[in-house]
């Protein structure tokens, strides 16, 4: 069993930046993919990207590549997520789940555990 936590959303203007975390717990952390995922208001839940167990690798869904990036600390059982140049097409609610493969994948599907999320704001 893995129970996550997120934090560091809040409200930040267009061009800026912001940096989520998200704190793992179970003993079985080091050995899970992780992944971020963002729904906005009316819109499906959509993914952002993810890790794989070790952070040796990552992917990015392309609306975010080249702004987004996600690392994980396995010593600490965090994963976080910088989020640079935002745009309000970015504002939603982000939520980090945990894969119970190597990974990274990037369906939500595959997903076993998920975090309450933490909302972003991008104001214009």
């Amino acid at each position: 069993q893995v129970q996550l936590v997120e934090s560091g959303g809040g409200l930040v203007q267009a061009g800026g930046s912001l940096r989520l975390s998200c704190a793992a717990s179970g003993r079985f952390f080091i050995t899970y993919a992780m992944g971020w995922f963002r729904q906005a208001p009316g819109k499906e839940r959509e993914f952002v990207a993810s890790i794989s167990w070790s952070g040796g690798t990552t992917l990015y869904a392309d609306y975010v590549k080249g702004r987004f990036t996600m690392s994980r600390d396995n010593a600490k059982n965090m994963v976080y997520l910088q989020m640079n140049s935002l745009t309000p097409e970015d504002t939603a609610v982000y939520s980090c789940a945990a894969d119970r493969s190597a990974g990274p994948r990037t369906s939500e599907a595959v997903y076993d555990y998920w975090g309450q999320g933490t909302q972003v704001t991008v104001s214009s």
